[in-house]
């Protein structure tokens, strides 16, 4: 009877095992074209918003970039269409998943101007930004981009 009693629990030991692995293998098989497409979506979204506010009051945000961000050596006005251009184009380029490592790496530079220059108190955010456009800049755009086609394209020719 102890011989049973204790070989239940390694049986159940191994069962767990064996479930915790089947349920790791199917994880493991999610496609990364998708978690690409939700990352480049998702923080495209953040930049894109926040460039629409900016065109929709210009004189505001000239005045918010030459009172309050104060970013150096820049003149407030061509900060602020630095930053405009850079938040709307960059999105874009990442929503299609073109250029995206270009456009990463762009967006990647602004959310560390703004780390360090503007908002240093707001750090979760700009860390959760920061990862996402560091994956795509290290890994690309995935399967469902426009880079991807481009790739295959390319590939085809040579």
């Amino acid at each position: 009877m102890t011989a049973i009693l204790s070989a239940e629990p390694a049986t159940h030991r191994s069962s767990i095992l064996t479930v915790l692995s089947s349920v790791r293998a199917l994880l493991e098989r999610f496609p990364t074209s998708l978690l690409a497409l939700a990352f480049r979506i998702g923080v495209a979204a953040v930049f894109w918003r926040s460039g629409l506010t900016k065109i929709a009051t210009w004189d505001a945000t000239v005045a918010l970039f030459d009172m309050e961000y104060m970013v150096p050596i820049l003149p407030a006005s061509f900060a602020a269409f630095l930053a405009t251009a850079t938040e709307l184009g960059a999105s874009a380029m990442l929503v299609l998943g073109f250029g995206t490592r270009f456009a990463a790496a762009t967006l990647l530079g602004l959310t560390l101007v703004i780390q360090i220059f503007v908002f240093p108190e707001n750090w979760p955010d700009h860390l959760l930004w920061g990862s996402i456009l560091a994956y795509l800049l290290t890994r690309g755009g995935g399967g469902l981009s426009v880079d991807h086609v481009i790739g295959r394209r390319l590939a085809q020719i040579r």
